[in-house]
C-alpha cells in the first residue's frame, strides 16, 4: 500500500497516544494536519507558530520517536501553518539529536505577531478543534467563554437576599466596563446564587455584544495554569492571554489567598483590564474585608467597584425557587409539601434543590404520591446525609467559646498557654474539617505560615495520646463539629 502523509500520521498517532494521557492527546494531536509526504519528510500543519513552540518544547520525544518508527531514523519533519507559511523547516528527527536544542527557521513572509497563549478552550472556526494556544488575530480573540447556559438571569429567582447583587449583574451585561461596578464583587456562602449570577452576566454580555472577549474561570483553574506557564517559562504569554479578555469572570477568588505569585499575576492583569474599560466579575465567600491571605494592594482593587452580599433565600424566595423547580419539571406539587419545604430546608439554594431533586426521584421510582410525610422522610435522610461545610471563621468561634477567649486574642501573637492552646486546637480542627491548605489556615488563624500549623497539628496529636483530660476535650470539641 501507498505511504501517504494521513496513514503515516495515523501511525505515529497510534505510538504517541500510548504514552501520553487523553487530555493531552486532544488538546495538542488532534489539531495537528498531516499535509505532505515527499520521501522521508513529513509535512504537519499546526494551527499555531506558539502551537508548534509548545509541542517542541513538552512533544519533542514524543514525536521524534513516532516519526523515527515510522518512517526510519533518517526522516524528516517540516511544519506549517494555514496560510501555508513554514515555521520549521527540515528538522532531522534522528534519536541520537533529541537533546540537542531545535533550530528554528521562520518564513521571511510570515507576519509578525505576538505570540499569545490561550489557557481556556479556544476554537479554531470551521476546524471543530479545541486549541487551547491558538493565536487569535489582532482584531479578535475566539475563545468559548466556558459559561453555562442555564445559569441565565430568566432562571435566577430574584428575593431580598439577591436583589442587589442581581440588579447590578443586568446592568453590568448591558455596560460591561461603562458602569460603577467594576469589578463587582459577589460574596456569600456556598450554594446561593453567586456563581449563577456571574455566569448570567457573561450570557448576557454575548447576548448584547457577541464579539466581545467573555471567559468564565474558577480560581482555583487559573491558578493551575498560571502554575503551568510558570514551570514551563510561559508566564508573559499566560498574562499576556488574560489581558485580552474583554469581560474576565474568576469564581471563588478566596483561593487565591497565600499564594503569591498567582496574586502577583492576576495583579498585573486586573491593572491592565481595569484601566483598558474591561470588566472584572469576582465572587468570594467572603467580604474583601474579610479575606486572609491577601496582599494589601490587591484587597483595595477588589473594594473599588460594587460588593453586593448574596444571603441565604428568605421563606417567599425559597417558596418561588420550588414553583419555578415545579415548572421546569411539570410537577404539580401539593401546597401543604411545598410549604413544609420551603420552612425546613432553609440553609442555601443547593441543597434546597437537592431535596426537591430527591424528593422527586423517590416519588418516582417507589411509585409514592408527594405528601408530607414522605417530604419529612426525604428532608431528615437528606441533612442527616449531607456534610454541612464547617469553615476555619466557625472552627475558631466555636473554639473560643468553649476555652473561654476572645477572637482578638487567638489571633494574637500572645504566648500566653492557655491562648497557645486555644489557637493550636484551632489548626487541628481546621486541618481535620477544612479543606484549606496549610497555609491558608495559618492566615486566617493569626497570620501563622504553614510550618506553625504543622507544629500545632504534631503537638496536638501527641497530647491526645500522652494526656487523658486532654484527650477528653478533644473529644467534646469534635462532637460540637460533628452536630453541625
Amino acid at each position: 500500500m501507498e505511504r501517504t502523509a494521513s496513514s503515516v500520521w495515523e501511525n505515529c498517532l497510534k505510538y504517541i497516544n500510548q504514552n501520553i494521557s487523553d487530555q493531552v492527546y486532544n488538546t495538542w494531536f488532534r489539531p495537528i494536519v498531516p499535509v505532505n509526504l515527499e520521501g522521508n519528510v513529513l509535512t504537519l500543519q499546526v494551527p499555531s507558530p506558539f502551537f508548534y513552540e509548545w509541542l517542541e518544547g513538552n512533544y519533542v520525544t514524543e514525536i521524534r520517536n513516532a516519526i523515527s518508527m515510522t518512517l526510519g531514523s533518517g526522516a524528516k519533519l517540516k511544519y506549517t501553518t494555514p496560510s501555508n507559511n513554514v515555521i520549521q523547516e527540515n528538522t532531522d528527527t534522528n534519536t541520537s539529536n533529541l537533546n540537542q536544542p531545535t533550530q528554528v527557521k521562520f518564513a521571511q513572509n510570515r507576519p509578525q505577531q505576538p505570540k499569545q497563549a490561550g489557557f481556556n478552550n479556544q476554537t479554531n472556526e470551521g476546524s471543530g478543534i479545541i486549541n487551547p494556544f491558538a493565536l487569535p488575530s489582532a482584531r479578535k480573540i475566539n475563545i468559548d467563554p466556558q459559561l453555562n447556559p442555564n445559569y441565565s438571569f430568566d432562571a435566577f429567582i430574584v428575593g431580598d437576599s439577591n436583589k442587589l447583587a442581581k440588579s447590578a449583574g443586568n446592568a453590568v451585561g448591558k455596560n460591561p466596563g461603562g458602569t460603577a461596578f467594576n469589578p463587582l464583587f459577589l460574596y456569600g456562602g456556598v450554594g446561593l446564587g453567586k456563581t449563577h449570577i456571574a455566569n448570567a452576566i457573561g450570557l448576557k454580555v454575548k447576548e448584547n455584544f457577541p464579539d466581545k472577549a467573555v471567559l468564565y474561570v474558577s480560581a482555583e483553574k487559573f491558578t493551575q495554569q498560571y502554575t503551568e506557564a510558570h514551570r514551563k517559562n510561559t508566564r508573559n504569554d499566560f498574562i499576556n492571554f488574560y489581558q485580552m479578555i474583554d469581560v474576565l469572570i474568576i469564581d471563588d477568588v478566596q483561593f487565591f489567598s497565600s499564594k503569591e505569585g498567582t496574586q502577583n499575576a492576576f495583579f498585573q492583569i486586573f491593572n491592565h483590564l481595569h484601566q483598558k474599560g474591561k470588566q472584572l466579575i469576582l465572587t468570594s465567600d467572603k467580604a474583601p474585608v474579610d479575606m486572609q491571605g491577601f496582599e494589601n494592594r490587591l484587597l483595595s482593587r477588589f473594594k473599588w467597584g460594587l460588593s453586593a452580599e448574596v444571603n441565604s433565600p428568605n421563606y417567599d424566595t425559597r417558596v418561588e425557587i420550588i414553583k419555578s423547580r415545579n415548572e421546569k419539571d411539570g410537577t404539580d406539587m401539593p401546597e401543604d409539601v411545598l410549604n413544609y419545604l420551603a420552612n425546613n430546608v432553609t440553609t442555601n439554594v443547593r441543597e434546597l434543590e437537592g431535596v426537591l431533586i430527591s424528593l422527586l426521584a423517590h416519588s418516582s421510582f417507589n411509585q409514592e404520591g408527594l405528601t408530607v410525610e414522605l417530604s419529612k422522610k426525604v428532608v431528615n435522610k437528606f441533612i442527616k446525609t449531607t456534610t454541612k461545610e464547617i469553615s476555619i471563621d466557625y472552627i475558631q468561634k466555636t473554639i473560643c467559646s468553649y476555652f473561654d477567649v476572645d477572637m482578638e486574642q487567638l489571633q494574637s501573637k500572645s504566648r500566653k498557654r492557655n491562648i497557645v492552646q486555644a489557637r493550636q486546637v484551632a489548626m487541628y480542627f481546621a486541618k481535620k474539617h477544612t479543606k484549606a491548605s496549610l497555609a491558608l489556615i495559618g492566615a486566617e488563624i493569626g497570620k501563622r505560615d504553614h510550618a506553625t500549623v504543622l507544629h500545632a497539628c504534631k503537638t496536638i496529636g501527641n497530647l491526645k495520646e500522652t494526656d487523658k483530660k486532654f484527650r477528653d476535650h478533644i473529644s467534646t470539641i469534635n462532637k460540637k463539629f460533628a452536630a453541625v
